[in-house]
Order: C-alpha cells, then structure tokens, then sequence
C-alpha cells in the first residue's frame, strides 16, 4: 500500500519494528545454554536444538508465509502472531522436561517468529516503495536490537528468578508489543497488497536461486555457530567472562550491520557484496581461534555480528535487485530456507562438537570451512550475472 504521506508509512515501519525488536530475542538463546542443561539435567547438544528447532521452525513459517499474509489486515496479523509466540514462551516456561521446552519455544515460538518478522519485512518494503532497502534495513536492524538488549533483560531476571520467569517476560513483552502494533495499524488504517504475484523473469533464475541459497546457507550457519555458543564460546577464551556480554556484543555489531547491508546493495555487485561479507567472517572466525585467548575475543565477536547482520539484510534486498520480479518474498521464502536449515544444523553441530572435545576450536574451525563455501558461491553468482550483463549489453 502506498500511504499519502510520510508519518503514516513511518508509523507502518515503527510497528513492523516495534514486533520485530520483541522477536530479535531468539538470538540471546545462547543465554539459556546453562540453565537450561541445570534444570532438565540435559547435554549441551540437546539443549542447543531448542535453538535450532526454533530455527528452522523460523524459516519453514518464512517460505509459507506469502500463503497468510494478506487473508487479514496487518493490524491482526501482527497481534495474532505476537499471542503466537507468547503461548510458545509460556509453555516453555512452565515445561517439566526438555521435550516440552522444544514444542514450546522450538515450534510455536519459532514459527510465530517467522510469520512475523517474515511479514514485517513485506509490509515495511511496501510502506517505501522505491526504498524498500532502506525500510527492510530497519526492520531487520530491530530485529538485531531486540538481541542487543534480551540478553541483559534475561540475565537479570535468572540471577533473580529462573528460566519460567524469562518465559513469562518474554510472553508479556510480545502481548503488549502486539496490542501496540494493532493500535497503530488500526489508526494508519494499514493493509497488505498481495496482488504483485508472478513468476521469476530471468533464464538464470534457477541457478541463481541455488547460488544463493549455498551462499545464504555457508554464511549465516558460520554466524550462528558462534552466535548460538557466543556465552560458552566467551567462558572457553576467557573464563569469568559474565554470560551476557558476548551475546550483547554480537547483537549490537549485528544491528550496525543490518543498517549498513542493505543500503550497500543499491551501491555495490550484490554478489561481491555478499562474497565480501562471507570473507569477513571466515577471517573473524580464524582470528578467534587463533587470537581469541589473548585479547582478541571481543574483536572477533564484533566483526562476526557485523558481517551476520549484513548478510541478513543484504540478501532480501539482493533478491530484489537480481532479479527484478514482483514476487520477492516467494523468492526471499525460497532462499531463506537455507537459513532454517543452518538453523537446525548450526548450533547443534556446535553443541555436539563441543561435547567431543570439551572446547569450541573444532566448532569455530568448521564454521570457517562453512564460510569459505559461502564465498565460493558467491563468486560463482557474480560470475553468473556480470556474464549475463555482458551478453545483455551485446545485443
């Protein structure tokens, strides 16, 4: 929808932002590690797929989500999705064995997360036609903020309470950010166009849907590997390091990153944009193995939240530029899978690595071989396209 003037279609922007700050959460899970294997007496590996299962429950909800976007108004959309995840978040909290923590908060948190921020970033690039970088930059941004403050919020409340009471705030925060949202809306009268619908124009399309998707997958699951451990990954290099730093740490470089990624689209190749960003974090991930322990911790962590919050919101905005079709968030949907799927792997995979080892140098030494898959793709695909504008301009 086009709204006739700039306070409205801020105010579509602040309430898509407003949910997905409350949803950035998901990302301080790495906060949960140990008191969650206290509780149910359980192994860092298992713990660790409550975070991968909301992953990937995540990514399933973001490919369906084009399906649900438009059956009501966005208003009651967003609320219905922040009820969602609040009844995620409680029936976590109130879990008496870890099978029911992953129901909880793995499923109908996770995929309450996808449909919302899924359909924030639509409706955000729909309220800025024209800059639809810069307002998916911003919905993506808060998604990051949302961890940049979650892992305080939560620490305070464990070092006074428990787990079931993290649950319980996290559950509030969603129904009042929800009902807020709604207001809004309402007011704005705000309502989602699903009339752009087609199919992908370009005879590369195939390829390089699967080049983004290896890329996609290479890159965020070398992020996540890091930023699913990032409390553990701080105690290993440097123990009595307090559990919430290192997660804000990435969070805040995440949000700067989320900002700067998606305008940097409109300035650069997307795909050696994203082959850049995939070089700087198998370059952060090499250097904390290697200078982790001796004053390089925070460094590292920073560079790696940087370049995971560019990825995240360079590539919606690189689907749109590569291939210049209607339907982008089927597309984004597609692709976005490969996130879910490093969900699901990701901070499991780390988890058991750790369990083998009793340390984080094979996880972070495997997250790097993931991110030198991640730029390989990505040379291919601006291989691809630079070739394909070669032949364009030939006839």
């Amino acid at each position: 929808m086009t709204y006739p003037n700039f306070s409205q279609s801020s105010k579509v922007l602040l309430a898509a932002a407003m949910v997905s700050t409350v949803l950035g959460s998901i990302h301080a899970f790495s906060i949960l590690l140990v008191p969650l294997e206290t509780l149910f007496v359980a192994t860092r590996s298992a713990v660790s797929l409550t975070y991968s299962l909301a992953l990937v429950s995540l990514s399933i909800a973001v490919l369906l989500g084009h399906l649900f976007y438009g059956r009501v108004s966005p208003a009651t959309f967003l609320m219905a999705t922040c009820s969602l995840a609040a009844v995620g978040a409680v029936v976590a909290g109130m879990a008496s064995s870890l099978w029911v923590v992953w129901f909880g908060y793995g499923v109908l948190f996770g995929v309450a997360n996808g449909l919302g921020y899924g359909f924030g970033l639509q409706l955000a690039a729909q309220a800025y036609p024209g800059r639809e970088g810069f307002s998916m930059g911003i919905v993506t941004a808060a998604y990051a903020l949302g961890a940049v403050i979650s892992p305080t919020l939560f620490n305070f409340i464990l070092e006074s309470l428990d787990f079931s009471a993290v649950m319980i705030a996290l559950a509030v925060a969603l129904l009042v950010v929800g009902l807020l949202s709604r207001v809004i809306l309402t007011r704005v009268g705000a309502t989602f166009r699903t009339d752009q619908q087609g199919d992908v124009s370009t005879s590369a399309s195939h390829r390089s849907q699967l080049l983004l998707w290896v890329g996609y997958f290479g890159g965020v699951l070398a992020g996540l590997m890091v930023i699913g451990h990032s409390a553990g990954v701080a105690a290993w290099l440097q123990p009595g390091t307090s559990p919430w730093i290192a997660p804000m740490v990435i969070a805040f470089f995440n949000l700067l990153g989320s900002l700067v990624g998606g305008r940097l689209v409109d300035k650069i190749r997307p795909g050696g944009l994203l082959a850049v960003l995939a070089v700087i974090t198998t370059g952060a991930l090499i250097s904390l193995v290697m200078f982790g322990k001796e004053g390089g911790l925070f460094i590292s962590l920073s560079v790696i939240g940087f370049a995971y919050g560019g990825t995240i919101a360079a590539y919606p905005a690189a689907i749109a530029k590569l291939f210049h079709v209607k339907d982008i968030a089927k597309i984004y949907g597609r692709v976005f899978t490969a996130w879910g799927c490093a969900g699901l792997l990701g901070p499991w995979l780390a988890g058991f690595l750790f369990d083998l080892s009793t340390d984080y140098q094979l996880a972070l030494l495997a997250a790097a071989c993931f991110g030198l898959v991640s730029i390989l793709a990505m040379i291919l695909l601006s291989e691809s396209h630079r070739h394909n504008s070669d032949a364009s301009l030939m006839k």
